[in-house]
């Protein structure tokens, strides 16, 4: 069987690497995109099995290019995974209507992160 594929998009490389190392601890492949214009591409040439999506980024921010992602055939079916530092009210709403599946807020709690993957990979 092979490994899941997770596309990570975060601008803040102590963020990336936090994130790439828990996942390739968890045995998982990382391939890594530092906005959201970079993401979109990167996902219509990987097709990943998920994608952890900052949404505060720069050249398209996360929201927007989660719904570039969802509006792509070839591309709805993969889940999202918002990571943000915006934890007010309705951020989490906003993110699942842009057409995230899930919502981690920062500082990512671990254990929380990486239930949410299992559970969205089955």
């Amino acid at each position: 069987m092979s490994k899941s594929r997770i596309l990570v998009v975060e601008d803040n490389r102590d963020n990336m690497t936090l994130i790439v190392d828990v996942l390739t601890s968890l045995g998982y492949d990382v391939i890594q995109a530092e906005n959201g214009q970079e993401g979109v591409e990167t996902a219509q040439a990987e097709k990943p099995n998920l994608i952890l999506m900052d949404l505060s980024l720069p050249a398209m921010d996360g929201w927007t290019a989660t719904q570039e992602i969802k509006k792509q055939p070839d591309l709805a079916h993969i889940p999202v995974i918002a990571l943000t530092a915006h934890a007010m009210v309705g951020d989490r709403e906003r993110a699942l209507s842009a057409g995230c599946d899930d919502y981690v807020s920062k500082p990512i709690n671990i254990s929380d992160l990486a239930r949410k993957i299992t559970k969205l990979l089955g």
